[in-house]
C-alpha cells in the first residue's frame, strides 16, 4: 500500500503543473491557483488552531471510538488516545491553511463537513468565514465531545455539531434547506458510501458550491471514487492536489481535470 502511494505521489510530482497559476488559460482557474491556493492566511488563525493541536497531541486521555467508516491505518483498536487521533487523523497544518483559504473564498453562506474528528479542520473552516455557519457531522460521540471542548475553548460561535451516521444526518441537513458554499468530505474512506454522499451533496448544491474530498489517493476505493466523481455529469471541472480533490459545478466552464502542484 505504502509503495503504491509513493509511486502515485512521484507520478503526481512529475505530472502536476501550474504551481503559481502560470500557463493556465482559464481566468477563473488562474485566480483560484494564484489568488486562493497561494494566498497567505492570517498567522493568528494558524497559531491559535495549532496551539490546540499541540494540546491534543499531549492529551493522554483514552477514548472509545465508534468508527463508522473504513477505520484507521495507524490505530487498530477502538480504544485510542486523544494524542493518537490528533497525530494521525487530524488534517495537517498545510492543508488546514488550504481549507481556511477555500473557506474565505467560497464558504458563504454556510459550509458542510463530513467528519469532525477533534475539530482541527472544522476550526480552519470556521476561522476564515466568521459570518458563515459550519455544519459538521461526526459519527463518534467521544471524539465529537472533545471537538466541542476545543470549539468552546477557542471561542467559535459559528459551528453547529451534528453527531450520528452521515446517512442519518444528511436527511436532517436537507430538511434545513441548506445550500452550502463549501463542502468538505473527510470520513468513511470507502467507494460506495463516498459516491452515495456525493450524490446527496449534488442535490443540495448550487452552481457556485465547491466540494473538497480528502484522501483521494489513500486507497484503491478512494481513487476509483475520485475518478467517478470528477466525471460526474454535473461537475464542470476538477482540481487534483494529490491529497485532496476539488470539484466545481460552475456553468460555462470547460470540463477538465487540473493536476496542480500544491
Amino acid at each position: 500500500m505504502y509503495a503504491c502511494l509513493l509511486l502515485k505521489h512521484i507520478w503526481y510530482l512529475i505530472s502536476s503543473r501550474h504551481k503559481r497559476g502560470h500557463g493556465i488559460h482559464s481566468p477563473f482557474v488562474f485566480w483560484l491557483v494564484s489568488g486562493v491556493f497561494r494566498n497567505k492566511i492570517s498567522s493568528d488563525i494558524v497559531c491559535s488552531i495549532e496551539k490546540i493541536r499541540k494540546e491534543m497531541i499531549a492529551d493522554t486521555r483514552s477514548l472509545i471510538v465508534n468508527d463508522l467508516g473504513a477505520g484507521s491505518k495507524h490505530m487498530k483498536t477502538n480504544s485510542r488516545r486523544v494524542s493518537e487521533i490528533a497525530r494521525y487523523s487530524a488534517v495537517p497544518r498545510k492543508y488546514g491553511a488550504f481549507l481556511s483559504g477555500m473557506s474565505a473564498a467560497f464558504g458563504k453562506p454556510s459550509m458542510l463537513e463530513f467528519g469532525t474528528s477533534l475539530g482541527i479542520s472544522t476550526m480552519y473552516l470556521a476561522a476564515s468565514s466568521p459570518d458563515a455557519m459550519v455544519y459538521t457531522m461526526e459519527g463518534c460521540e467521544s471524539t465529537s465531545a472533545v471537538a466541542g471542548e476545543n470549539f468552546t475553548r477557542a471561542g467559535f460561535t459559528n459551528i453547529t455539531q451534528l453527531t450520528g451516521s452521515f446517512d442519518d444526518l444528511l436527511p436532517r441537513i436537507k430538511d434545513m434547506d441548506i445550500s452550502p458554499g463549501l463542502v468538505f468530505i473527510d470520513g468513511n474512506h470507502r467507494k460506495e458510501p463516498l459516491l452515495r454522499y456525493f450524490d446527496q451533496v449534488v442535490e443540495m448544491s448550487g452552481s457556485k458550491t465547491v466540494v473538497i474530498i480528502d484522501d483521494i489517493n489513500s486507497n484503491t476505493e478512494m481513487a476509483e471514487a475520485w475518478t467517478e466523481i470528477r466525471n460526474h455529469r454535473k461537475v464542470s471541472f476538477s482540481v487534483d492536489i494529490f491529497r485532496m480533490g476539488i470539484v466545481f459545478f460552475r456553468k460555462g466552464m470547460t470540463r477538465f481535470n487540473y493536476v496542480i502542484r500544491y
